[in-house]
């Protein structure tokens, strides 16, 4: 198939795991209502979601190296099928909170095998094209999903959210089953045992410059993903808008991950990987630095606001390609892990700002811009620690 479809049937595995974000945000106050759920339970939604999500992470990949690609991504579509039918049928909290933790085991599939289906197929340069592609469609999500989750909630009630995940998933199923062929030849597979898995995790989890940027790759994002978790208390709160209004903080913040993934793409063979990502910082700094001055100086308004995350989600959209494919890179035998493992510890750091911290400070605007400049400092410092960590290149004399 063409490059663009494929990178947009990638995108859309990946953008399974937004969609069950960022449209049932919205819905938030009347699930709660309805459930007879406290503010407190309903977080607890999302961030036991984003926990199953980031364990799930560690088994996505190294299931994928020993069986193949294309089967982890059925199962996982299966499994986040069950779980999106449980969540529309869910009478009560608890219920709810089971199915989606079902929806966050299964939802990381798509997204860890897809990037090392990229990389299976595609030389440094080609491979930074196209997992900037995947990013620039994957772009698309975050934003439209609030707006989709608003009015079905309006419309039809908060189930019907879920039944629309369940029916978007069906269709990837069958698009799946029909269209996509494996692209992991058997020789190249690692027996699934628990001693060259364990090996192999030891090897990857052990090494420092991986883990430094795995974190760098998370607290970037997160650093902006804070404005998407703390939305349901920030937006009305805050920004003073509704629920069919949320669109203002999360149309412009995707333009930037879009406009920042075309770049990306834009630059691939023209500025190393090192170097995208060096470029990158800047404009998160800057971005970062801005948000903190406007958050102590005016009361938030829209698009005041929202100008600085738009900057900054460029920024962490030019990195994040170029970071995954250093990650990917430092271990070629065994991409699948090294993609569920960055996963792991990306998502560990989605958990702990989706279910401590955006509860602590989504209240304060001061203290939401203060945490933004804290966790891209933490991402900038891992950079700048990976960087020493590299060899550095020989210099002969003449």
């Amino acid at each position: 198939m063409p490059r663009w479809v494929f990178a947009l049937l990638l995108a859309a595995l990946a953008m399974l795991g937004p969609f069950a974000i960022d449209t049932y945000i919205p819905a938030f106050t009347g699930m709660g209502r309805d459930l007879g759920a406290s503010t407190l339970q309903m977080q607890q939604t999302l961030s036991l979601y984003l926990a199953a999500f980031a364990f799930m992470f560690l088994f996505h990949g190294a299931l994928s190296d020993s069986f193949g690609r294309k089967p982890v991504i059925v199962v996982g579509l299966i499994g986040f099928l069950i779980g999106s039918i449980g969540c529309a049928l869910s009478p009560n909290i608890g219920t709810l909170l089971i199915f989606r933790v079902v929806q966050g085991l299964s939802v990381g599939a798509g997204m860890v095998v897809g990037r090392a289906m990229i990389r299976d197929l595609f030389n440094d340069t080609d491979a930074q094209k196209l997992m900037s592609m995947v990013t620039l469609w994957f772009g698309i999500a975050p934003a439209i999903a609030p707006i989709i989750g608003g009015y079905l909630y309006i419309w039809f009630g908060w189930h019907a959210i879920f039944w629309f995940l369940a029916i978007i998933t069906a269709l990837l199923i069958i698009v799946i089953v029909f269209s996509i062929h494996e692209t992991l030849p058997d020789d190249k597979r690692h027996a699934f045992r628990p001693s060259p898995l364990f090996a192999g995790y030891r090897e990857v989890g052990a090494n420092v410059p991986f883990l430094l940027l795995s974190l760098a790759v998370g607290f970037n994002f997160n650093a902006f993903f804070l404005y998407f978790m703390s939305a349901p208390v920030y937006v009305p709160e805050s920004l003073k808008l509704g629920p069919q209004q949320f669109a203002w903080l999360f149309i412009p913040g995707i333009t930037g991950i879009m406009a920042g993934a075309f770049i990306s793409g834009r630059v691939a063979g023209k500025l190393s990987l090192a170097k995208t990502v060096s470029y990158s910082y800047r404009f998160m700094v800057v971005a970062a630095s801005v948000n903190l001055v406007y958050a102590f100086t005016f009361e938030p308004s829209v698009p005041w606001a929202i100008i600085p995350l738009f900057f900054y989600a460029i920024g962490s959209a030019m990195a994040m390609p170029s970071l995954s494919l250093i990650v990917l890179d430092m271990f070629p035998t065994r991409r699948g892990m090294a993609a569920s493992l960055q996963g792991f510890v990306s998502g560990i750091v989605n958990a702990v700002v989706a279910g401590l911290v955006s509860p602590a400070v989504s209240h304060s605007p001061k203290w939401l811009a203060i945490t933004m400049v804290l966790l891209m400092s933490a991402g900038l410092v891992c950079w700048l620690a990976y960087r020493r960590l590299q060899p550095k290149p020989l210099i002969i004399a003449k």
